[in-house]
């Protein structure tokens, strides 16, 4: 789990199913409307396809089928929150869905709680914190943590079936 520090920090704040959302703006590149995009076959259903990004392929994913909800519509506020995860050292950009985009917030380390105990069926190793913010609950992501390694590495592109613990990396961040 993240270190947490005393220092504000600052978040992007999205919807998804009308749950207020949070990740570290460190870790975001940019946002984009969605418009749509290029369906690839047998990906998992939360992979939503890739798009174009100057040039580059980005999978992007639908954190509402990823988190259980119901597959996102496209609405006019429907954005992809493009963002910079790493795995095994490696950084690979990848586009989220959100209903909607909010704006950027600072928090305090004091109105952060850790996650909720949930038992041990309950994988919450992707939940940073539960952040407060006036009398709204903001689940902070751990963006790095969303997908595990194994899904990362199915929307990130395809593996050789002779070496299946490599990945190929989509769209590395110059260094």
């Amino acid at each position: 789990m993240a270190t947490v520090t005393n220092e504000p920090s600052q978040y992007l704040t999205f919807t998804l199913d009308k749950e207020q959302f949070a990740v570290d703006i460190s870790k975001v590149r940019e946002v984009l409307e969605f418009t749509s995009a290029t369906k690839v076959p047998r990906t998992p259903d939360f992979m939503r396809g890739v798009i174009n990004l100057r040039g580059s392929v980005v999978p992007v994913v639908d954190l509402r089928l990823k988190f259980g909800m119901a597959r996102t519509e496209r609405t006019i506020d429907t954005c992809v929150v493009i963002t910079e995860v790493e795995a095994n050292g490696e950084k690979i950009v990848l586009g989220a869905l959100a209903d909607s985009v909010q704006e950027v917030i600072e928090l305090e380390a004091k109105n952060i709680e850790p996650p909720p105990k949930m038992g041990t069926r309950v994988n919450i190793d992707f939940i940073r914190g539960i952040g407060k913010r006036e009398e709204q609950f903001l689940i902070i992501l751990d963006i790095d943590r969303v997908l595990t390694e194994d899904e990362l590495r199915s929307v990130a592109g395809p593996v050789s079936s002779s070496a299946p613990t490599e990945s190929v990396p989509v769209a590395p961040v110059a260094a």
